[in-house]
């Protein structure tokens, strides 16, 4: 009996559960899904492409338990007959998985069809799915027609037509369809940009604004997407884009010493206070001819006495200068707005150090670096179309774009001062050159090409000939000096052959061609008598070095150029670090600091023709490199360049004790430039021909 009762107990509670089994929830319309669309009804219904595979999350009241649904789907054909399809798959999931259902491929197009789902636990089901409050099922169309291609159109760059407006200026596309369902277009120009634009004319259609930035024929293909998703064929579209238009205003400053004011190449006549002197310098690597120098008074200006941008348009602003001094703000250039500047465009002393900085609105973009004696490019810009102002220095964008609202009031153009309440203020002291204005957005890359300083090379010893102590320049310029234990070799005439002959003994070959450099190690050097490079600005210098033994004991230096006391510049290979190092000191004294890029570089090439070494000190950017063989160390930050008075040093450096780190080892094809070279023409160097200077 105890048993039995106690079977009865235990019995008890699985009776319970069985009686009690809640069925599954209701499916809601957001877990309903018709295609990639979600569930709708009447005038929300999506149109599809073809049937589509609808979905359902299932789940029971149970977290445990498991459901699989119930779907069915119907409409009325063209008798008015209503047609009707279900599915009910047999696989129970685990509550809360998305059950799917691909409608058959025999659904009408351009009907209304309505589907719903309920859940299945096996022992009971939901209610049935809605789209809504009122209990309407999911509804699609299907639509089989895609849209007909779009017709393309656009004012400013019209098709196949030679050539139109031009780079930096912005123009409409204008996009339309036949089709009356279509939603949106997708587009992509040649290049970029790409995307997708709504239709939301009255019409249907859409626009784009697009603006060039290269000087070509321009390619643009758009297709209209239907509200199925389906997607047109493509319309191509050609037009042909011209160079960007010339500045409003344009003056170089070239003008006579002595003269009362600047010439425009474009505009108005600036007149010159009488604290504006002309035939002032000019950046290396530049066309400019002559500058205009500012003594910082309030003479040292020019106007044209008229206004010569709107800044409630899109402009832009440039020139080249190179700051006197930067222990106040300077004005480049600016417009008068009042009795206060529209604009300005120059050097701000900063928080912490001076800053290049282009002002409009009560907004101010700031960035790079002004130097005291040092070329730079400046340019600002706004750009009405987006709202922005950006700051350009020496060809690249320096600091952030950043949102301007730029005053109403205008009034003269100013070079060297900008106005204030007083009256005029920030006054330029200091060069100005080739001072520019445009009623358009100057792009990047023209940007890049208003601020290009073409290396000029300043000397290529070859060092294949020696005669009475001196290695030719290739050009005629100043030769190298070869001191005692410096010496040139040369292949010798009668060298055999060991390819033809197995019993010669192979000739030592020069580096490169039929001579090179060779050093005892002991003192002997090549020198020049001046300068060959400007080490206070940017330069670029190349050698082939291979070193006479395999592991050197010792620091040795292969290039440099320095002063009385120390090196501006210095290359040296360093044993116990395995590296070479280029170290640039902070000025021409003893103990000096130094600033060091380094990579490592066994000292034994492995017979492969020595290493190609190579000193890049880009100043306008303020950043050593030093490559060898093609590779490039990491770039460092050096703003203390001076300016060295000694010549070139090829296999000795100063030292705490004088002169020493005498190379033992040999050197060849010794090529010097003012300029940062790129990477391209860096490459080029060691190899017995001059580089490509403009790549």
């Amino acid at each position: 009996m105890l048993s039995v009762g106690v079977a009865v107990v235990l019995a008890a509670p699985n009776a319970a559960v069985a009686a009690d089994n809640l069925p599954p929830l209701q499916p809601v319309a957001a877990d309903l899904t018709t295609g990639s669309k979600p569930c709708a009804a009447g005038v929300d219904r999506p149109y599809v492409p073809g049937a589509p595979r609808v979905a359902a999350v299932l789940s029971d009241p149970v977290e445990d338990d498991f459901v699989t649904g119930e779907f069915e789907a119907w409409w009325t054909d063209g008798d008015g007959v209503e047609q009707r399809r279900s599915y009910h798959p047999s696989t129970l999931l685990p509550s809360g998985s998305t059950v799917r259902w691909q409608l058959p491929s025999d659904l009408p197009a351009s009907t209304v069809i309505s589907w719903r789902v309920r859940a299945d636990d096996g022992e009971a089901v939901s209610p049935w799915s809605a789209a809504d409050a009122s209990g309407a099922a999911c509804e699609f169309v299907i639509d089989d027609v895609s849209p007909e291609k779009p017709t393309v159109t656009s004012a400013e760059y019209p098709e196949d037509v030679f050539w139109s407006d031009g780079v930096g200026v912005y123009g409409t596309f204008h996009f339309d369809s036949p089709s009356d369902d279509v939603v949106s277009y997708t587009y992509g120009f040649v290049g970029g940009p790409y995307g997708t634009v709504q239709a939301d004319g009255p019409d249907g259609s859409a626009e784009i604004r697009f603006m060039p930035t290269s000087r070509a024929p321009g390619s643009l293909e758009v297709s209209a997407n239907d509200r199925s998703g389906r997607r047109s064929s493509t319309t191509y579209y050609h037009f042909y884009v011209q160079a960007g238009r010339s500045p409003v205003g344009q003056w170089t400053l070239a003008d006579p010493a002595g003269s009362t004011s600047a010439t425009p190449t474009a505009g108005t006549a600036a007149r010159a206070g009488t604290g504006v002197t002309f035939g002032g310098p000019v950046p290396s690597g530049t066309s400019l001819t002559s500058t205009a120098t500012l003594d910082g008074t309030g003479h040292g200006f020019l106007t044209p006495a008229a206004q010569v941008v709107d800044p409630g348009k899109t402009f832009a602003v440039g020139g080249w200068v190179r700051p006197a001094a930067l222990d106040h703000d300077m004005t480049l250039a600016s417009q008068d707005a009042g009795t206060a500047p529209g604009f300005t465009l120059g050097a701000r002393t900063g928080d912490a150090e001076p800053v290049w900085s282009f002002g409009i609105g009560g907004t101010r973009v700031s960035g790079g670096r002004p130097e005291a004696g040092e070329w730079a490019y400046v340019l600002g810009l706004y750009d009405a179309e987006t709202g922005l102002a950006h700051l350009y220095v020496n060809g690249q964008e320096a600091g952030t774009a950043t949102e301007a609202a730029p005053s109403t009031v205008t009034g003269d153009f100013q070079i060297g001062r900008a106005r204030g309440k007083a009256g005029y203020r920030d006054r330029w002291q200091g060069e100005i050159g080739d001072v520019r204005t445009y009623d358009r957005v100057v792009v990047p890359a023209e940007a890049a090409e208003l601020a290009l300083r073409t290396p000029q090379e300043r000397g290529h010893w070859s060092l294949e000939t020696a005669s009475d102590g001196l290695s030719p320049e290739l050009h005629g310029g100043e030769p190298l000096k070869l001191a005692a234990g410096a010496s040139v070799y040369n292949l010798p005439a009668d060298a055999c052959d060991p390819i033809a002959d197995p019993e010669c003994v192979p000739p030592t070959y020069p580096l490169v061609d039929s001579g090179q450099l060779d050093l005892d190690g002991a003192g002997g050097y090549a020198a020049t008598d001046s300068p060959v490079v400007d080490t206070g600005d940017s330069f670029t210098i190349g050698a082939v070095v291979q070193f006479a033994d395999q592991e050197p004991t010792r620091p040795m230096t292969v290039l440099s150029q320095g002063g009385e006391h120390g090196d501006a510049f210095k290359v040296r290979y360093v044993p116990s670090a395995l590296r070479f190092e280029l170290v640039m000191s902070h000025a021409d004294a003893q103990g000096a600091d130094e600033t060091v890029a380094g990579i490592m570089a066994l000292a034994d090439d492995g017979g492969s023709g020595g290493h190609r070494i190579a000193v890049v000190h880009d100043a306008a950017f303020d950043r050593i490199t030093l490559y060898v063989d093609g590779q490039p160390s990491e770039g460092v930050e050096f703003r203390s360049s001076w300016t060295s008075t000694g010549g070139l040093q090829v296999g000795r450096g100063h030292t705490a004790d004088g002169w020493g780190e005498y190379l033992h080892g040999s050197v060849d094809e010794v090529q010097a430039f003012s300029g940062a070279l790129g990477e391209t023409a860096v490459h080029q160097l060691g190899h017995g021909a001059e580089p490509c200077l403009t790549c």
